[in-house]
């Protein structure tokens, strides 16, 4: 194949030639960027001034497209958006009809954007709801959190959350199909001391759900903790049903982590051990599994030795 050599000024002149061209691509692209372009994205809603007698469910999807005018370096940060921007939509007229649409409230929602980016419509444009009576329960609140501790470390007490329970209102069919709620994630690491934190419960998934109070209060006790060997004594379930039944062995040995504060008061008798003989009956085994049904919440179980016992049953 024919290599095409070029002397020194030749390969100057193709240098200038591309660096043109670079040039003038540049130039190109920076001026195609500062025009403006109509384009779309699809953008979730939020509810605000909701009304404060009827409850609402929203007839459509909680996203809707926008219709957008902007330059071309926006367009381009649009499309590598991971997450598009949440708008609000004002549903105050929900008092007097079932519907809202978007262009009566354009204005409100522009304030919401960049002021040289400019929504243009929306689609869909109007929104439709239907209505229930509006109900209220109190629910507990649940925390969410990912600690890590200090090696022998741990929590060493009930965790306290204030308030317990807050109170959730919308729709009686919404409201059945909720049993707690959950706060942000309280996240510490390496910890040895306790925790006082304010937090945030989790935003509601639909807009006509409103909670109060959005916020509480958590302790955390945390404190350094020792491991406990102790002896329990073993119950038989459902030994009535027999003249004697005996266990072998009579006890089981539990380990516990427990906090130095609690090492002298927990004893034996803050846990339970059982076997049920009904197992032997309905399973057909030859030794029962021991059940630990009782266990303080200041302790934490670790390990039971043994974990099933055998039995001799005389009827």
């Amino acid at each position: 194949m024919a290599v095409l050599k070029l002397n020194k000024q030749q390969q100057r002149k193709v240098s200038l030639f591309v660096v043109c061209v670079g040039v003038s691509t540049i130039v190109w692209g920076l001026f195609a960027m500062a025009n403006h372009y109509l384009y779309k994205i699809t953008a979730p809603i939020q509810y605000v001034n909701l009304p404060s007698k009827r409850a609402f469910n929203p007839l459509q999807p909680d996203s809707v497209s926008l219709n957008v005018e902007g330059s071309g370096w926006q367009l381009l940060f649009s499309r590598l958006r991971l997450q598009s921007k949440m708008i609000e939509v004002d549903i105050g007229a929900l008092k007097n009809r079932n519907w809202v649409t978007f262009s009566s409230q354009l204005g409100y929602i522009n304030r919401q954007f960049d002021a040289n980016q400019r929504i243009v419509s929306v689609s869909p444009d109007t929104l439709y709801f239907d209505f229930a009576k509006k109900s209220s329960k109190k629910v507990p609140v649940k925390l969410n959190y990912d600690i890590s501790f200090w090696p022998q470390y741990a929590i060493v007490d009930t965790i306290k959350v204030h308030p317990a329970y807050v109170t959730v209102t919308g729709p009686l069919d919404d409201l059945a199909q909720i049993d707690h709620w959950e706060t942000d994630t309280l996240t510490h690491k390496q910890v040895r001391s306790s925790i006082q934190a304010h937090l945030a419960l989790q935003k509601n998934q639909k807009g006509n759900i409103n909670l109060y109070p959005a916020s509480v209060e958590v302790s955390v006790p945390i404190g350094e903790v020792t491991e406990k060997v102790l002896e329990i004594p073993i119950k038989a379930e459902k030994a009535k049903n027999y003249m004697s039944v005996k266990l072998l062995p009579e006890k089981v040995r539990i380990t516990v982590m427990v906090s130095l504060d609690d090492y002298k008061r927990t004893t034996s008798e803050s846990f339970e051990a059982v076997v049920n003989l009904d197992e032997w009956v309905q399973r057909k085994i030859n030794s029962l599994p021991v059940l630990i049904t009782k266990v303080p919440d200041f302790c934490k179980l670790v390990k039971v030795e043994p974990q099933n016992v055998d039995f001799l049953i005389r009827n």
